[in-house]
């Protein structure tokens, strides 16, 4: 049996992540939300693959659901157990572990670090360090000829979009009708702290490719379409995403198909899924927004929609799957 952990902050009670977000916001209740359908829907594709004995964070309020498989369980972090300190004493134990978890302040990277790459299900710690920076992301697509929102920096001065540089969906995402405005409010957040960037204002249908990427290819199994609201005061709100939208005979599937294959030439060491974010603008095309170097909330419901598992795909891109090696599939 292969010993797999799934582990995702927010679900699990991290309190380092829910302090960051505040206890009672709203964003935090959104952010727990998705965590815990990412969580549940990866927990139970690996669930119904042989051989897999699967562990399980939750949070210690949250109950151990009924009528559990024998082959997986489920933990809690103790009292104020911090998501690093958790994941460093519980990655020994497992063979493999699949963490989700947002880039902001670097803790996709921490929890990477803390796994360490043998154990570690997706990408490296370079294509996480790069992905966590929107400004450097764009910038590195942006010099592989990608089409980015920095392509529209010359053309006037149009609406902008100010946000965190290392944030997740549309948190803090604030729409300027002007350059100047934005740049105010870029100097606000520097002055508080923050990391942010502003970017040119992309218009079109928002939309996403989930990706599952190996040491060997690189292969888009859905085209999303993701929903998203700007308020009066030109904050952006995520309100979900389907699936699966874009259908053959969809005629911007072959673009979007081989964008993704661009985007993983481009930035070495993306592994198993990976969801880029693009806006389809009238006259560009396909304009990538950002990079995730993780499962995104696209995932939830895919393998059903796919009609496959897959989590069994994304083990397979793995460098090691001792999956197939305990079915006598290869390896040592």
């Amino acid at each position: 049996m292969t010993r797999i952990l799934v582990y995702e902050p927010l679900s699990a009670g991290d309190p380092g992540t829910i302090a960051s977000l505040g206890r009672d916001s709203r964003a935090r209740q959104e952010m727990v939300e998705a965590g815990q359908s990412m969580r549940d829907a990866i927990a139970g594709d690996l669930a119904a693959l042989e051989g897999v004995e699967l562990t399980v964070a939750i949070a210690r309020q949250e109950a151990s659901p009924a009528g559990r498989a024998p082959h997986v369980r489920a933990i809690a972090p103790r009292p104020a157990e911090e998501a690093i300190a958790f994941v460093e004493r519980q990655a020994p134990l497992h063979d493999l572990c699949w963490i989700v978890a947002p880039e902001a302040g670097g803790l996709l990277l921490r929890l990477h670090d803390a796994v360490g790459d043998a154990r570690w299900i997706g990408c490296d710690a370079t294509a996480i360090r790069l992905a966590s920076s929107k400004r450097a992301t764009c910038e590195a697509l942006h010099a592989a000829g990608i089409a980015t929102p920095l392509a529209f920096a010359q053309a006037g001065d149009g609406a902008w979009i100010v946000k965190p540089d290392d944030g997740a969906g549309t948190q803090e995402t604030r729409l300027h009708a002007t350059r100047a405005a934005a740049d105010a409010d870029m100097l606000r957040r520097q002055g508080a702290g923050a990391a942010a960037v502003a970017q040119p204002f992309v218009t079109g249908e928002a939309l996403s490719i989930s990706l599952v990427v190996g040491p060997d290819l690189a292969r888009p199994v859905a085209f999303n379409r993701q929903q998203v609201q700007i308020d009066a005061a030109g904050w952006l709100h995520d309100l979900g995403v389907q699936a699966g939208a874009l259908q053959v005979p969809d005629p911007r599937i072959p673009a979007l198909r081989a964008l993704a294959h661009a985007v993983a030439r481009a930035i070495p060491g993306l592994r198993g899924y990976v969801g880029i974010d693009v806006v389809w603008n009238e006259r560009k095309g396909a304009v990538v927004i950002e990079v995730n170097p993780r499962v995104t909330c696209a995932y939830v419901g895919l393998s059903a929609a796919l009609q496959r598992n897959l989590a069994a795909d994304i083990l397979a891109a793995h460098p090691r799957d001792p999956v197939r090696e305990a079915a006598g599939h290869g390896g040592a």
